[in-house]
Formats: C-alpha cells, sequence, structure tokens
C-alpha cells in the first residue's frame, strides 16, 4: 500500500502549473543560451573569426518556377525562426491573458505597473542622450528583457529564491514582450506594400474565423500561419509579427469539457479493468484498444493553445533562441569598439538596462502599491523586486533583436551588441549578489 501510494504521489507531483513549467523551461533554456553566446564570441575572436561570420551570410533560398524567396542564413533565422520565438511569445501570453498571472486586475496590477515602468524609464534615459545623430532610432533596444537569460540566473540561486518571485519576474517579462511588440509593430517597419497587407489581412480574417467557429485542426492554423508570415514579409511588417498574430487565434478552449473526459475515462477504465480478466488473446486487443482511446480523450481534453505551447516551447528554449545567440553574438571585441563605451548609443543601452531596469521597476511597483492599486505578494520584500529589477536589465536577446531592426549600420550594430553585453553582464552580476543576500527574507 505504501509503495503504491508513493508512485501515485510522483506521478501527481508531476502536475505543474503551466506557468511553472514555463519558469523551468526557460530556466534551464538561459543556461544554454549562455554558453552558446560566450562560443559565438570566442569563435568570432579566435583565428576562425572570418569563416565564422561568413557562414552566417550565405544565402538559401526556395524555388517555384519563375518565383523565388532567397534569404541570408542570417535572415531565416531572424525573420523566420524568430517568428516561431513570437509564436510562443504570443501563445504565452494569451494563456496568461485568460487563465494565468494576467487573468484578472488583481493578479495583474503589479507586473503590469513594473513592467511599464521597466520600459519607460530606459526609453527616457536612451532618448536624453540621443535625441540627435545616427542613434535616434535606438531608444526601444533597452527596452527588453532576455527572460531566459534572467531565469538563468534564478535556476543557479536555487531553493532561496521563492516561487512567486519567480512567477511575478515571468509576468513582468510577458507584459515586456507585450510592450516590445507594439514598439516594434508602430516604430520599426519599413515601408509598406498594401497589395501584399491586404492578403495578409485576409489570411487573418480566415483565422479568425475558424476559431469563432470553434475549429480546432491544428495544421490549418499553422498552414495559414506561414501564408500570414509569407504576406507580412512581403509587405514590409516585419515577419515575425505573424508569430504573435497566428497565436492570439488559436482555440484556447478543449474539444471536449473536463467533465465528459472524466465520465468517459472512467468508462473505459471499468471496460478496461473487466478486460483483464478475460484470456490472453482477447485481453493484448481489448487492453491496446481501451488505452488508445483513453490516450485520445487526454489530447481531447487539452486545448489547441496549451498542445502547440507544450510542443514548441522545448524547440524554442533548447534550438531557436540558443541559435539565434550563436548566429547574432558575434562580435569582434577590439579597442575601437571598446573605445565608444562612452559614446552616446552605448551610454544610452547601457544605462538604460542597468540604471533604467531596476529604477522603473522599482519606482512604477512601490508607486502602484502606496496608490492601494497593485499588491504586492507576502513572501516578496523590496529588496527582492530591486533585485529582479537589475535581472530585467538582461536585455540580451530581445535587445539584439531590437537593435537589428534600428540600425542597418554594421559598425553602430555591433557598437549596440557590445552595450548590450556589457550592459547583461552587470545587470546579472548586481541582480545575482542582491537576490543571494535577501533570497530568504519576505515582508509585508
Amino acid at each position: 500500500m505504501m509503495i503504491q501510494f508513493l508512485k501515485e504521489k510522483r506521478i501527481f507531483d508531476k502536475n505543474k502549473n503551466p506557468l511553472i513549467e514555463f519558469v523551468r523551461l526557460e530556466s534551464f533554456g538561459g543556461i544554454v543560451l549562455m554558453f552558446f553566446t560566450i562560443l559565438a564570441i570566442g569563435l568570432t575572436n579566435s583565428t576562425f573569426g572570418e569563416s565564422f561570420l561568413s557562414y552566417w551570410k550565405q544565402y538559401l533560398g526556395i524555388n517555384f518556377g519563375d518565383w523565388e524567396l532567397n534569404k541570408s542564413l542570417l535572415h531565416w533565422i531572424n525573420d523566420g525562426l524568430m517568428a516561431v520565438f513570437f509564436f510562443v511569445v504570443g501563445l504565452e501570453i494569451k494563456r496568461e491573458l485568460l487563465t494565468g498571472g494576467l487573468s484578472s486586475v488583481k493578479k495583474a496590477s503589479l507586473p503590469i505597473f513594473a513592467a511599464i515602468g521597466g520600459m519607460l524609464v530606459p526609453a527616457l534615459i536612451y532618448f536624453g542622450l540621443n535625441q540627435t545623430g545616427s542613434g535616434t532610432h535606438g531608444w526601444g533596444i533597452p527596452m527588453a528583457t532576455d527572460i531566459a537569460f534572467a531565469l538563468g540566473i534564478l535556476l543557479l540561486l536555487g531553493k532561496r529564491i521563492p516561487t512567486s518571485l519567480k512567477l511575478l519576474l515571468t509576468s513582468i517579462a510577458i507584459v515586456d514582450d507585450i510592450g516590445a511588440v507594439i514598439v516594434i509593430a508602430l516604430y520599426y517597419t519599413s515601408e509598406i506594400d498594401w497589395v501584399y497587407l491586404l492578403y495578409g489581412g485576409g489570411i487573418y480574417a480566415v483565422l479568425w474565423c475558424l476559431n469563432l467557429l470553434k475549429i480546432r485542426n491544428i495544421p490549418i492554423f499553422l498552414f495559414l500561419g506561414v501564408l500570414l508570415w509569407f504576406a507580412l514579409l512581403k509587405s514590409g511588417i516585419h515577419a515575425t509579427l505573424a508569430g504573435i498574430l497566428l497565436a492570439f487565434t488559436i482555440p484556447a478552449r478543449a474539444n471536449r469539457n473536463v467533465f465528459e473526459f472524466i465520465r468517459s475515462n472512467t468508462i473505459l477504465l471499468k471496460q478496461l479493468g473487466t478486460t483483464l480478466a478475460k484470456d490472453k488473446k482477447s485481453k493484448e486487443k481489448n487492453v491496446q484498444a481501451s488505452i488508445t482511446s483513453i490516450a485520445a480523450n487526454c489530447v481531447e481534453v487539452i486545448s489547441p493553445l496549451q498542445r502547440l505551447e507544450h510542443l514548441f516551447h522545448p524547440w524554442v528554449a533548447y534550438l531557436i533562441v540558443p541559435l539565434f545567440a550563436f548566429s547574432n553574438a558575434g562580435v569582434i571585441v577590439n579597442g575601437d569598439l571598446m573605445s565608444k563605451a562612452f559614446d552616446p548609443i552605448s551610454l544610452g543601452i547601457i544605462l538604460g538596462l542597468f540604471i533604467g531596469k531596476p529604477l522603473g521597476i522599482f519606482l512604477f511597483s512601490y508607486l502602484g502599491v502606496k496608490m492601494g492599486i497593485a499588491q504586492k505578494p507576502q513572501k516578496i520584500c523590496w529588496s527582492q523586486i530591486i533585485g529582479i529589477g537589475f535581472l530585467g536589465g538582461i536585455g540580451f536577446t530581445m535587445s539584439f533583436f531590437v537593435s537589428q531592426l534600428a540600425f542597418s549600420d554594421l559598425l553602430i550594430l555591433n557598437q549596440a551588441k557590445i552595450a548590450v553585453l556589457i550592459a547583461s553582464i552587470m545587470s546579472g552580476l548586481i541582480g545575482f549578489f542582491i537576490l543571494k543576500l535577501f533570497g530568504n527574507q519576505s515582508t509585508k
């Protein structure tokens, strides 16, 4: 009996909140991301540097008769694979808005206040230093937070960090992602081809019609999502936004409700118990049939949104984002770039991420709580919020992505990347030591 109880306990211990599972995946993904970032910088500054950088410039194309789509390998990663990244981000945003930490005013108020401060203050600091000149378009760079890196550092701190603090940082980063998507859509968009944009609008309308008609066929949604991506790519609007738009149309309700699931599986389990008493030949056939039906019910009770998030998230965390870092973090670190650390562009990014992020997150959180609009969890102290504020200054993936959109000049782009790396390292170290010192504290 005790052995059976322990087995059942292990099974139930695996049942986790989707947001907690998200935190776990992103935490380990952050460690993988760190490894490939260091590897890319090391290779770029080694004797293999020229070959490594030129490798990402080779062109790959898709051809259908007279029609062709040719892009460099780097563009396929940044415009193609990163659309899958934004698709998963969109699924996470939709889930949190419907059932998670952003599903009610009470739950969402503190992360929203913190995220707004964490975006607004860095942008103002950067803009204050770059009102004119070649760096004016870069104000969106210090607004971003790399959730994988930030949660990876929390993972290193172990059990001293309360789960509520991890979930708060994750919620802040998700709101931050919403802000980044809005900025990319409204500001970092090139000249628009209205014909292709019209095609994209038509495809998007079809996707919403499928949702409203309660069609749950995932392959159809994904196929139309690819067409939407192509239409936006040709329209001039950044193609990665197709991932976010597609995610919002994915049905969040399952084909079968929980009560039907329980009733059906209860009958099947009873039948399975009866089958086990029969002869061996009949038993094997009927057992497999019952198990197949139970497995089908398990799929039907999980919404398409949950299934897709569960399917794509590991690929994004462990392959796509590390590959993006590996292909984009290759910066030749030399005296010329390092000498520009106090240039307005570099200074705006460094101060925006390292000072603006924690300052904005803390001040807006404090104001929200004092005004009675937001509520701070009892197990979290203000020192810990300052700590995750510094972790919010780890821009990396999203900051690199916005840098690619903001600057076409390679020298300025590399300068921005170096500034992001410097600010992210400084922010990560300070955030780590603050949380290590105050990790076990909790006050009202």
